[in-house]
């Protein structure tokens, strides 16, 4: 296992709960008092099923909704607004079809109004790191999802945020590009050290990337298991399914969703 990086930042969630108001005026209840801790350069993967709270987790760390109770700090400060150390990457790539990838990956700048010269180099890099040297011209039409994808990952990464959240990133992809993909994130972030936040609904991917996986009950969306995942690394994808270890890892989370009704167990 890497050693943990100055380079992740420190979560603190403390009873965390998010009410949303039906037109009827009704409470729907998206998370009922979360407590979560993430430690600096871990990846942590969410799972659970759709309408559990997953993505409305992602979206109060992100700052881009309120709570309704309870905080949220990021290195001890308290997140009521999109938080400089944090980057997202969501299901859909979101690329300006009329900027190029190097335009692309540089609007964060642009909106913070930073030096965007200065992070040309850097953007050039990002692109080298996840294979899309020489590309940084082309326009996203000009590119395949996977492709348009790690674009994404680069915007996200441009200003090297010590929190990394990814709201199913993969789940758009097709099975041999998300393969390569969820290998290219496992060498990133062994590289850069930061702080991950993986939502998925996928269990496989949950357990080959994370060192801990958070699974989800139905809404109102709790933490029914909070499960460290104790694998060597680096991992291999195309070896990973012959490991016992591994499959016990996912039998373990299937299991908490068969007794919920959610799998089937045959």
């Amino acid at each position: 296992m890497k050693a943990i990086s100055e380079a992740g930042a420190e979560v603190n969630i403390a009873q965390l709960s998010k009410i949303y108001k039906t037109r009827e005026d009704e409470d729907v209840v998206a998370l009922d008092k979360i407590d979560l801790k993430f430690k600096p350069g871990s990846f942590v993967a969410v799972v659970g099923p759709s309408g559990c709270g997953k993505s409305t987790l992602l979206s109060l760390l992100a700052g881009l909704t309120g709570a309704t109770t309870g905080t949220i700090a990021i290195d001890g400060e308290k997140v009521n607004k999109p938080h400089p150390k944090t980057g997202v990457v969501f299901q859909s790539d979101l690329l300006l079809y009329w900027r190029t990838v190097l335009e692309n990956i540089l609007l964060p700048i642009e909106i913070k109004r930073q030096d965007v010269a200065k992070f040309r180099t850097r953007a050039e890099e990002l692109l080298a790191q996840v294979g899309l040297a020489g590309f940084g011209n082309k326009y996203p039409s000009e590119l395949s999802g996977g492709m348009r994808q790690r674009v994404a990952i680069c915007r996200a990464l441009i200003q090297e945020p010590g929190l990394l959240l990814m709201d199913e990133p993969f789940g758009a992809l097709d099975a041999l590009t998300r393969e390569q993909m969820i290998m290219d994130l496992q060498a990133m972030w062994m590289r850069l050290g930061n702080t991950v936040l993986f939502i998925t609904h996928g269990i496989d991917e949950a357990v080959f990337l994370a060192d801990r996986v958070l699974v989800m009950s139905p809404r109102p969306g709790r933490i029914d298991l909070d499960l460290d995942i104790d694998m060597p690394r680096p991992r291999q994808w195309s070896r990973i399914h012959e490991d016992k270890v591994y499959h016990g890892y996912v039998r373990k989370i299937r299991e908490i969703f068969e007794a919920k009704g959610i799998l089937v167990a045959h």
